[in-house]
């Protein structure tokens, strides 16, 4: 199971790389979003993946048993969640405002800050 998991985490980051690279916003958005995924899946699997084998200390014990889950990595994931969608849902309306006020997404024509027929204030302050 860590295989396929790790086989999935690798494709998370590639496409996450891959959409990071691009000249839109909303890729680039896109891109943040699944790289965090990513880092979820990736912390979620270094906690280990054990079926029906909860974090249960019996009795008696110290120690658990047999190899259980670690929750540790599990609260991390649920608070890191929580951060990343309000992360999200911020850049989402910045990326908005900003191109109601430039009118593009495109990063490259967003460069230019200052529209064209505006006169440019004089330096001395």
């Amino acid at each position: 199971m860590e295989a396929l998991m790790a086989v999935v985490i690798g494709i998370f980051f590639a496409v996450s790389v891959y959409l990071m690279l691009s000249k839109h916003i909303i890729r680039i958005l896109l891109g943040v979003t699944i790289l965090g995924n990513a880092v979820n899946l990736l912390i979620f699997t270094a906690g280990r993946i054990v079926h029906a084998v909860p974090p249960i200390i019996g009795e008696g014990n110290d120690v658990p048993n047999r190899i259980t889950a670690n929750p540790l990595p599990q609260a991390l994931i649920l608070t890191a969640i929580v951060i990343s969608f309000s992360f999200f849902a911020f850049l989402l309306v910045l990326a908005f405002r900003a191109y109601q006020e430039l009118g593009t997404d495109d990063t490259d024509e967003m460069r230019i800050a200052e529209p064209e027929n505006e006169p440019v204030p004089p330096l001395g302050y």
